[in-house]
């Protein structure tokens, strides 16, 4: 007499790659320096701290729900790309994408398009990565617009592509720290150009990663 195993032991017993324990872990890396920064962010607003600026803590509730999300965002959203995992787990795919992904994108991308509008930003922060800032936060909004668009009509290739690109330009805050960290160890505090070719850079990356990533898959699929 033969038996069959579970659909829940046959779930148990996909693996998930090295290659995508290694993305996952990466991924939870890259946001770990601007969580970091951004939990310390909220305890300085909290506590009223003098040395916050002004924009922050006459205002604090923009840049708190923005770096609350951002956590969530990053660290929920670096299980979500990694294929085997992903099939795993569908119901938990489904459950954090409708419940935490896609809500706190939206709160990451307005926030950070609010405070844009609202704060006012150090000197060196000039017109052209206020500029950039507007860009990135009208661009995340509209990748998970369309995102929702895709999976609403059942184009699930479009709509990991695009959730994918909502992604990378949300986790510039994490190449930032790579783009931006050691040219100002070496060469000090930027000028206004500096920090724009900073910032700009780190985004610029990751959206550069993220259509590399797309097309891959595009082209395995393509083959299978």
């Amino acid at each position: 007499m033969t038996t069959t195993s579970s659909p829940q032991k046959q779930r148990r017993r996909i693996r998930t790659p090295a290659r995508e324990r290694w993305l996952i872990a990466g991924l939870l890396t890259l946001a770990l320096v601007p969580s970091v920064a951004g939990a310390a962010r909220v305890g300085s607003v909290a506590a009223v701290d003098p040395a916050t600026p002004d924009r922050f803590a006459g205002d604090p509730l923009p840049v708190v729900a923005h770096i609350i999300a951002a956590v969530v965002y990053a660290a929920v959203g670096a299980f979500q790309f990694a294929p085997t995992f992903r099939r795993a787990h569908m119901v938990w795919h489904r459950f954090a994408g409708r419940y935490l992904l896609v809500p706190s994108g939206f709160v990451v991308a307005v926030s950070g398009l609010w405070m844009n509008a609202t704060y006012a930003f150090p000197a060196v922060d000039g017109l052209a990565l206020m500029v950039s800032r507007w860009a990135v936060g009208v661009w995340m909004l509209a990748c998970l617009v369309l995102a929702l668009i895709a999976v609403a009509r059942h184009r699930y290739d479009a709509h990991g592509a695009w959730m994918i690109r909502a992604y990378a330009v949300a986790m510039g805050a994490g190449t930032q720290v790579l783009t931006a960290g050691p040219t100002s160890i070496l060469l000090g505090h930027p000028d206004e150009l500096r920090r724009v070719i900073e910032m700009d850079a780190g985004w610029l990356i990751n959206i550069v990663v993220a259509e590399v990533i797309i097309r891959i898959r595009h082209a395995r699929r393509s083959k299978g």
